[in-house]
């Protein structure tokens, strides 16, 4: 090993060649040297340089709404679109409740990024650093990633220490993990994770449902609590725990999923195990006084008397403590093991067969930690006019929502820094050449919801302004409510229009579904989600597990 000692004993020419060597640059691993390293990183990046052809390089961090929209929707003659992203597909999130119970197989809410339609460049990996002055973006691969289709609930890197994390950097960078990117233009679209609020437990046992590998867990889990309650040393207190199924969250994916799952159940698995039918309950727990806030007082209570009517409890005003496996205190029987146990602080420890989480959002861990300080800003800001000195000159960050830390942009959906420090606070500065959208990017002084609808709404805006390049005779983004829809089982839904009327019951079920198909990206899906539709209507839902 050569020591700090036996280095100062080199030659100064020799010393300064083996210290840029592995020099880091700003935390973005930038050798320096010219030798097998940056020819592992750069045969990917050279073969991306030769078909650019004198196009601008937009480099699109995310598949999902905002990303894969942003990437599908460039003219391939002006732009050279390359979407990062560890996931090498865009999920129809609407159709995941469908997909986790059978009712839609999982190829129908998926579209892949690369694709024979589409000019669109993929690197599968994670952007794990941002040099804004020299436009770089450093990758580490994510090709066998085993959260790929999974919902992330921490940073894949937690628990690292800073020295750690350089090093396990630098071995990456040897064994040709990391490389990087130059842009021209770059879209930060890299979504939110799951947030557990640090419940106990939930994050290592309960089931989401944001992604499809989520909806695949959940659909072995539910037909393994049958199967397990199924067999004959099953004894009825089993049997009840097993089928006890828990869903924390009233929002419109907890809801649905509720719907999907009691349809399930009620239509297909009463006649393939009606001697458990009994046994099973469905319960939603939410923290708040009511459910689908989203939806008016009207259409949240016409859902609730639905629900009661069906036989699916809603616990409102409820807060879980702790999800744990296992039975709860007290109790003992075989099998034990295969459940869990829900602390609700209302009714305390309750044994139930599976719980699915899905309470909101947290912050992007890129977001949070690459996206803190900008180190060196280039020189092309757009600063107001009371600035006296140049944006070099000055230290910048990245300005964020107080509440959500997501990235605050102006109504042109570019990223806003402010300078650090002791700075004026009414000093802001516009990068032109870096926007946000999705729920990682909020307009300032703004309230739109965190929807598919906003996300795909503003990446068809930003899309259609950097094809026509007609910022200044456009205008800011404004976002045009098209209504909002939510399933609530028996062919039932809810619809309540932007202009503020609503539906509900089978006329707005034959909205949801319309409106579902004619979302779905690709004619591919929309045919075959409405031949499954058939199918399965026909011949019931596949319970295979797999």
């Amino acid at each position: 090993m050569l020591t700090s000692s036996r280095l100062s004993m080199l030659p100064s020419s020799i010393r300064e060649v083996l210290v840029q060597s592995t020099q880091v640059h700003g935390g973005a691993l930038l050798r320096r040297n010219t030798g097998v390293l940056q020819q592992k990183r750069g045969i990917a990046i050279s073969q991306l340089d030769a078909g650019k052809d004198n196009r601008e390089r937009v480099v699109i961090l995310g598949s999902g709404w905002a990303g894969f929209t942003v990437a599908r929707s460039l003219d391939p003659k002006k732009f050279q679109a390359v979407v990062v992203s560890p996931r090498s597909y865009f999920a129809f999130t609407p159709l995941l409740a469908s997909t986790a119970v059978g009712t839609l197989e999982f190829r129908t809410a998926l579209e892949p990024v690369r694709s024979r339609r589409t000019k669109v460049d993929f690197f599968q990996g994670w952007a794990d650093d941002v040099d804004f002055k020299n436009k770089t973006i450093t990758i580490e691969q994510a090709v066998d990633d085993p959260t790929q289709g999974l919902a992330l609930t921490t940073d894949r890197h937690a628990g690292e220490s800073r020295e750690e994390r350089e090093a396990e950097k630098q071995r990456d960078v040897q064994k040709g993990r990391v490389f990087d990117l130059g842009y021209d233009k770059l879209v930060v679209t890299v979504g939110c994770y799951s947030q557990t609020f640090g419940t106990p437990g939930v994050r290592e046992h309960a089931y989401f449902l944001k992604d499809v590998g989520d909806a695949r867990k959940i659909r072995n889990r539910l037909l393994a609590c049958f199967e397990g309650a199924a067999l004959p040393t099953a004894t009825d207190d089993m049997k009840r725990q097993l089928l006890n199924f828990a869903v924390v969250g009233g929002g419109p994916t907890g809801i649905e999923f509720s719907a999907e799952l009691h349809d399930l159940i009620n239509e297909d698995l009463r006649k393939l195990y009606p001697g458990l039918i009994k046994f099973h309950k469905i319960t939603v727990y939410d923290v708040a006084e009511k459910v689908l806030p989203m939806f008016d007082e009207k259409l949240a209570s016409y859902a609730m008397q639905k629900f009661k009517r069906e036989g699916i409890d809603i616990k409102t005003s409820h807060h879980v403590e702790e999800l744990r496996p296992g039975l709860p205190k007290g109790k003992s029987a075989e099998g034990g093991e295969h459940l869990y146990t829900l602390k609700v602080k209302e009714e305390g420890e309750i044994g139930v067969g599976m719980c699915v989480w899905s309470t909101g959002l947290m912050q992007n861990p890129f977001v949070a930690d690459a996206l803190n300080h900008v180190r060196e800003a280039p020189s092309n800001l757009t600063l107001p006019s009371s600035h006296s000195s140049d944006s070099t000159s000055t230290k910048w960050k990245v300005k964020k929502d107080a509440r959500s830390g997501s990235l605050i942009t102006d109504d042109c959906l570019r990223v806003k820094l402010v300078p650090q420090g002791d700075s004026p606070s009414s000093t802001e500065a516009i990068h032109p050449d870096v926007f946000a959208l999705g729920d990682c990017g909020i307009i300032e002084s703004t309230t739109y919801p965190a929807t598919a609808q906003v996300a795909s709404q503003k990446a068809a805006w930003l899309a259609k302004r950097l094809n026509k390049d007609d910022w200044t005779k456009a205008g800011g983004f404004t976002y045009k409510n098209l209504g909002t829809l939510a399933y609530i089982g028996n062919w039932n839904a809810l619809f309540q229009g932007g202009g503020g009327g609503r539906l509900q019951g089978y006329l707005a079920w034959i909205i949801w579904r319309g409106a579902y198909i004619t979302r779905t990206v690709s004619w591919r899906n929309k045919i075959l989600v409405p031949v499954y539709w058939v199918i399965n209507w026909v011949f019931g839902r596949d319970i295979s597990r797999f």
